[in-house]
């Protein structure tokens, strides 16, 4: 269910210390888990029993760790989806150094005045650090002192920021990698305002063993389900930006 309501209107008036009762509405919306993210492999029992390590728990790390970035994927190009919000880069978007701050001012742009107490994010490509970290060494002396002692700062302009792979921001339509869902996302980074969307995951990561019939050994198999919600009243705080 939706949890916002409808925006009030208070009334400015003279001194009288009466008011009228207004009616609110909300809007019919609603989270549902739509898709699942699973992978399975077998291993039988000479590979575990020749291994000098434990490969059922080697196998149940890179199984997991590939659920959880397939889960991330299917996250931010969804949310690109939903969000209503859009804004172009200037030519040469995040890779080049001088358009950093005119990115952030006008993203700004787009939330500004509303409430953003909780704070706001960037996703970007691990490729366009090479703009972005540029920027951030040479902005200033705390800033740029920091950014030349430790590297990429999470935290500028305001804004949180967010790497991921290069290739993470994708184009597919209801395949293995987006599920049900359709996306338009090459050469799009995201940006928006946190906790004006919903992401459902009912019980987490799931792992499991079982034993087959004509078969050593044990399958194992790893699977979350995931559902995303962008709230239609604040639709507009989740912006695409599309890179110039």
């Amino acid at each position: 269910m939706n949890p916002y309501g409808g925006e009030p209107t208070a009334v400015v008036q003279a001194v009288v210390g009466t008011y009228s009762v207004s009616a609110f509405s909300t809007t019919d919306d609603n989270l549902t888990v739509t898709d699942e993210v699973v992978y399975g492999e077998h291993v039988f029992g000479f590979e575990k029993v020749f291994s000098r390590f434990d490969l059922a728990a080697a196998r149940f790390e890179q199984m997991a760790y590939a659920v959880r970035y397939a889960l991330d994927k299917w996250v931010v190009n969804t949310l690109l989806e939903e969000g209503t919000g859009a804004y172009t880069t200037p030519v040469g978007g995040f890779t080049t150094a001088g358009n950093l701050n005119t990115i952030i001012a006008n993203l700004w742009t787009k939330w500004a005045g509303f409430d953003i107490t909780a704070g706001a994010y960037c996703v970007i490509e691990s490729g366009d650090l090479t703009g972005v970290l540029v920027a951030m060494m040479d902005q200033g002396f705390s800033m740029a002192d920091a950014a030349l002692k430790n590297g990429f700062i999470k935290h500028y302009g305001g804004i949180d920021w967010y790497v991921v792979r290069a290739g993470t921001f994708v184009d597919e339509a209801a395949t293995t990698v987006s599920g049900s869902k359709t996306w338009t996302n090459l050469n799009r980074r995201l940006a928006g305002i946190k906790m004006t969307t919903t992401y459902a995951s009912p019980r987490d990561l799931t792992y499991e063993e079982k034993g087959v019939s004509g078969k050593t050994g044990m399958e194992i198999d790893v699977w979350a389900l995931v559902g995303l919600r962008v709230w239609n009243n604040k639709a507009a705080l989740t912006v695409d930006i599309a890179l110039a």
